[in-house]
C-alpha cells in the first residue's frame, strides 16, 4: 500500500473512533511530506474542526480547494466550517457544490436539512439584548470565577465541557470566546462568537466582543458591521458609539470616530474613555490644540485618568503647568494606582521634567516608570540572542544563490531599526513623495510568518518555518503580504511599512520580494537607547524598560544589521538621523535615489504633508527640521553608566567627539555597575 493511502487510513480510522487529535497528528505528519495530498488536508480539516481548531482547519480547506477545486470532500468540509461559522446560505452552497461532484448523497443531505434548520432557528429567534437565561448556570459561575482568579484553564475545560453537553449553549461559546482572544487566538474567538450569535442573533454583549475580535483580526469591515449592530440594539448607550468609534479608528476613519465619540459624549459627558480616544485621533490627524483641550477635559471629568497625563507629555510638544504636576505627583502617593497608570504618571513627569531641563529627576522618573512597566512585560534576552544566532546560520551566503520570487507590486520600503531612532522622520518624508503612500508601523509581514506555523510542529520557528521554502513558497508571502497591506495603503506605485522590528525578517525579503527596499534608520548608540528607555511605548517592545536588557537588545539589533550587510551588500540603506538634521537636501535625495524615485521638493517640505501619523513622533514630524534631539544622552551621561560598559565595544570603534567622557583617551573614570 502507498504510504500516503497508508497514512490516510490510519488518521481515518482514528477519526471513526473519536479520536481526532490522534487523527490531526497523522495528517499533519503526513502533509509534511506531502504537502498538496487533498486527501489528508480535508481529512486533516475535519479533525481539527471536530478539536475546534477552526483557523487551522481553514487554511487546510482552502488549501485543498485551491489545489483541486473539483474535489467534493473539500466542498463539504468547506460546507462544515461555514455551518460551525454561522455562514447558512455558503454552507447551503458549499453542500450543494459537494452533492454535484459526487459526495455521499445521504451524508451530505442531511447535513443541507440540518443548515436550513438552523437558518429558520436563527431567523425565530428572538433573544434579549441582556445576557441570556441559560443552562449549567452554576458551572458558568464556577469558570467565571476560575477566570477572575487567573485559572484560565480551569475555566476553559468548564466551558468546553458545557459545550460537548449542550453544542449550542450561548454564554459558554461567548465565553470561550473570551478566552481564546486572551491567547490572542481571535480567528477561533470569532467562530465561537459567531456560533453564540447564530443562537442568540441579539445578546448586544457578544455583539461587542465580536466586533472587537474582528478588529483585532483587521477584518474592519466586518467589525464595523458589528459595531452598528451593537449601536442598533442599544442606541442610549455612550458605549454602544465607543464600541464603534474604536473600530472605525482603527480602520483609518479618524474623522468619523471623533463624531461618533461626539455622540457618545452627547449622552454622557463624563466619560473621560471617550474624551480621551477622541483626543488621541484629533492628535493623530494634526488637530493639536483641540486633542490638548480635550485630554485635560478628560483628566477634569477624572483627575486620576493616568493615560490622558501621559497622551499630553507623549505629544513631546506639550508643556504641563505647575498645578498639573503637582496633581501628578499626589496621583503617585495613592496606593491603589496600578502598575500601568503608575507607568503612564512617572513617564509624563519625566518627559516634564527633561523640558525643565532637570535631568537627574527626570531619569529618575524614566527608572520608576521602566520598572512598574517591566512587571507588566515578558522578555527573554537569551531567546532574543538564540533567534538572531539561528537567522546568521541560516541565512549565508549560500542560502542566497537560490532563485527569488519575482519583483511585487506595488513596491514597500521597509523603514527599519530600533524604535526613537528617526523611522518616522524618515517615513514623513518618503511620505511627502507623490509616488508613495504612507501607511504606519504594519504587523502584515510578522503575522504572515506566524500563519505559516499553523498545521506544524509548534517547535517549527522563525526562521526554521521557512528553510525548505522554493521560488514558489517565497511568491506565496510576498502575495499574503501584498494582499494584507493593501487595506492601508493607497494606489501609489511605493508604499512604506514603518515596523521597526522587521530587520529580523531582511533576509526573507530578499527571497520574497527582491524589489523591496530597506531602510535602515540609525542614531547615536546612547541616543537611540535612552530615546527606547524614555518611551513608554503603547505596546512590544518590551526590551526597552531595562537598560540592561537594552543595551543587550542593541548589540544583537546591530549585529545582525551587520550580518545583512555582509550577505547582501547594497541591499540595505543606512540613513543616520543626524546626518539628514544636518544636511537634509542631501539625505532626502540620498534616500530617493535608493528607492528609485524622482526628487520632489516636497520631500524637503516633509512638516507641510497633511497625513494621519499614529507614532509618539506625529507632532516632532509635523515641524521643520531641528537639532535639539542630537547627543542629548550627554545631558544624562552620569546615568548611563551600566549601558556605556555594555555597549563600550560599540562605542570604542566610533570618533572620540562621538564618545562618553569615560572613553577618551586620558580620561579613565570608573563605571558602577
Amino acid at each position: 500500500m502507498p504510504k500516503q493511502r497508508r497514512l490516510f487510513t490510519e488518521a481515518q480510522a482514528h477519526l471513526r473512533q473519536g479520536d481526532a487529535k490522534a487523527c490531526a497528528t497523522v495528517c499533519a505528519d503526513g502533509l509534511k511530506e506531502f504537502p498538496e495530498d487533498a486527501n489528508l488536508l480535508c481529512l486533516g480539516a475535519r479533525a481539527n474542526l471536530a478539536l475546534r481548531e477552526f483557523a487551522l482547519a481553514k487554511q487546510q480547506v482552502e488549501s485543498a480547494l485551491l489545489r483541486y477545486p473539483t474535489f467534493a470532500a473539500a466542498h463539504d468540509v468547506c460546507g462544515d466550517l461555514a455551518l460551525l461559522d454561522g455562514r447558512m446560505k455558503d454552507a447551503l452552497a458549499a453542500y450543494q457544490q459537494a452533492l454535484q461532484l459526487g459526495s455521499d448523497a445521504s451524508l451530505t443531505q442531511r447535513k443541507i436539512e440540518k443548515a436550513r434548520q438552523l437558518a429558520a432557528n436563527a431567523a425565530a429567534a428572538s433573544e434579549p439584548a441582556q445576557r441570556p437565561q441559560m443552562a449549567y448556570a452554576e458551572e458558568i459561575r464556577q469558570g467565571e470565577q476560575h477566570e477572575k482568579d487567573g485559572e484560565r484553564d480551569k475555566a476553559e475545560a468548564i466551558y468546553r465541557q458545557i459545550l460537548k453537553r449542550d453544542p449550542d449553549h450561548v454564554e459558554a461559546s461567548r465565553l470561550l470566546a473570551g478566552i481564546a482572544a486572551s491567547h490572542e487566538q481571535y480567528a477561533e474567538a470569532e467562530v465561537f462568537l459567531k456560533h453564540a450569535l447564530l443562537r442568540a442573533p441579539e445578546y448586544l454583549r457578544a455583539w461587542v466582543d465580536l466586533s472587537n475580535v474582528q478588529r483585532q483580526l483587521e477584518n474592519y469591515d466586518d467589525a464595523i458591521a458589528s459595531g452598528l449592530k451593537v449601536i442598533e440594539l442599544a442606541p442610549d448607550k455612550a458605549e454602544s458609539y465607543m464600541v464603534y468609534a474604536s473600530v472605525v479608528g482603527v480602520a483609518g476613519r479618524h474623522e468619523e470616530a471623533i463624531e461618533t465619540y461626539q455622540k457618545a459624549l452627547a449622552l454622557n459627558p463624563e466619560k473621560a474613555g471617550a474624551l480621551c480616544s477622541m483626543a488621541h485621533h484629533l492628535k493623530t490627524i494634526g488637530r493639536q490644540d483641540e486633542a490638548i483641550a480635550h485630554y485635560r477635559e478628560s483628566i477634569a471629568v477624572r483627575p486620576d485618568h493616568a493615560e490622558s497625563y501621559w497622551s499630553l507629555a507623549n505629544l513631546k510638544t506639550f508643556r504641563f503647568e505647575d498645578r498639573e504636576v503637582d496633581a501628578m505627583h499626589e496621583l503617585l502617593q495613592r496606593s491603589n494606582l496600578g502598575d500601568e497608570a503608575r507607568a503612564q504618571v512617572h513617564n509624563a513627569l519625566g518627559l516634564e521634567y527633561e523640558s525643565r531641563k532637570e535631568y537627574a529627576r527626570a531619569f529618575k522618573h524614566f527608572e520608576q516608570c521602566n520598572v512598574a512597566r517591566r512587571n507588566l512585560e515578558s522578555y527573554d534576552p537569551v531567546d532574543t540572542e538564540d533567534t538572531h544566532d539561528r537567522v546568521i546560520a541560516l541565512f549565508d551566503e549560500a542560502f542566497f544563490r537560490q532563485s527569488p520570487a519575482a519583483p511585487s507590486a506595488p513596491t514597500p520600503i521597509f523603514v527599519v531599526g530600533l524604535p526613537r531612532s528617526g523611522s518616522t522622520l524618515i517615513e514623513q518624508i518618503l511620505a511627502s513623495h507623490s509616488l508613495v503612500d504612507g501607511t504606519h508601523e504594519l504587523s502584515d509581514l510578522s503575522k504572515v510568518i506566524r500563519a505559516m506555523r499553523r498545521g506544524r510542529r509548534k517547535e517549527k520557528r522563525f526562521p526554521e518555518i521557512i528553510a525548505a521554502l522554493s521560488e514558489t513558497g517565497w511568491a506565496r508571502i510576498a502575495g499574503q503580504y501584498i494582499e494584507r497591506s493593501a487595506k492601508h495603503r493607497g494606489s501609489a506605485p511605493y508604499f512604506i511599512d514603518k515596523n521597526p522590528n522587521n530587520f529580523i525578517f531582511i533576509g526573507l525579503l530578499k527571497l520574497a520580494i527582491p524589489n523591496a527596499k530597506i531602510i535602515n534608520a540609525r542614531r547615536h548608540p546612547l541616543d537611540s537607547c535612552l530615546g527606547s528607555f524614555k518611551q513608554l511605548f503603547a505596546s512590544g517592545q518590551p526590551f526597552s524598560y531595562d537598560m540592561t536588557e537594552l543595551g543587550e537588545y542593541y548589540l544583537q539589533y546591530q549585529r545582525l544589521m551587520d550580518h545583512w550587510h555582509r550577505v547582501l551588500p547594497g541591499f540595505v540603506l543606512d540613513v543616520n538621523y543626524e546626518d539628514v538634521v544636518a544636511d537634509l537636501e542631501t539625505q532626502v535625495r540620498r534616500l530617493l535615489e535608493f528607492c528609485d524615485l524622482p526628487f520632489e521638493v516636497n520631500c524637503l517640505r516633509f512638516h507641510e504633508t497633511v497625513r494621519a501619523v499614529k507614532t509618539a513622533s506625529s507632532e516632532q514630524v509635523r515641524q521643520p527640521i531641528y537639532s535639539s534631539s542630537v547627543n542629548l544622552w550627554r545631558n544624562y551621561e552620569d546615568q548611563l553608566e551600566s549601558l556605556v560598559h555594555i555597549m563600550k565595544p560599540l562605542l570604542l570603534k566610533m570618533p572620540e567627539a562621538m564618545r562618553p567622557s569615560c572613553l577618551l583617551p586620558g580620561k579613565p573614570k570608573k563605571i558602577t555597575l
